[in-house]
């Protein structure tokens, strides 16, 4: 939440609006299987046509010095051009999908907005490091079993890298700069089973 308040808030900073506007939505019960997601992806305050990427901030880990990220679904459409640009302005990786057998990209609240049609993504630490002390899967894995969804999970854990968080923050921001700029919306890839699947009709 932190992260996506910084976000909203570097927007509001701007000299000048981006080209597009921007909606930032906080959803709940995504563990009840994308209750609040699905229902503001179906039910927008908007014209759902306007929607036109989606890009999901939900969870950073925040325990190792930040090198690469993984944009979850980004390579179904021209979304990863604006990961490819924000990650080269931050000096950072873009990384596959490292377990694709967690299937990652339809199990948030970004797969909502994919199901109506929008081209979306969900940000991710990634997990490279040059330090052979430092296992960023080892790390994450190790959390998601003792702290994820538990109380354990609070601002006096060990590890905690800002830095990190911010370079991550940077990063959805500029992902989300570089799409509302753009004056052509997101397209699905040719092809693409999701495209193909759920987009329906134009988009502005």
């Amino acid at each position: 939440m932190a992260e996506v308040l910084e976000i909203a808030r570097a927007f509001t900073q701007m000299s000048a609006p981006p080209r597009r506007s921007i909606l930032f939505v906080t959803v709940a019960a995504e563990e009840a299987g994308l209750l609040g997601s699905d229902y503001y992806a179906s039910n927008p305050t908007v014209d759902k046509r306007s929607i036109v990427a989606n890009v999901n901030i939900d969870e950073d880990v925040m325990l190792w010095p930040l090198q690469d990220v993984i944009a979850f679904g980004a390579e179904h459409s021209s979304l990863n051009s604006a990961v490819e640009r924000a990650a080269q302005k931050l000096h950072l990786g873009n990384s596959p999908d490292p377990l694709p057998e967690q299937v990652a990209f339809v199990r948030s609240d970004q797969y909502s907005f994919v199901r109506q049609g929008v081209p979306a993504l969900a940000l991710f630490a990634g997990f490279k490091s040059d330090d052979p002390n430092i296992n960023p899967e080892k790390l994450f894995t190790d959390w998601e079993q003792t702290r994820y969804h538990q109380p354990q999970d609070e601002m006096q854990q060990p590890g905690l890298n800002f830095d990190s968080a911010a370079t991550f923050t940077k990063m959805g921001f500029l992902i989300g700069l570089y799409t509302a700029q753009d004056p052509d919306p997101p397209r699905w890839n040719p092809g693409d089973f999701f495209g193909i699947t759920f987009a329906k009709g134009s988009r502005q």
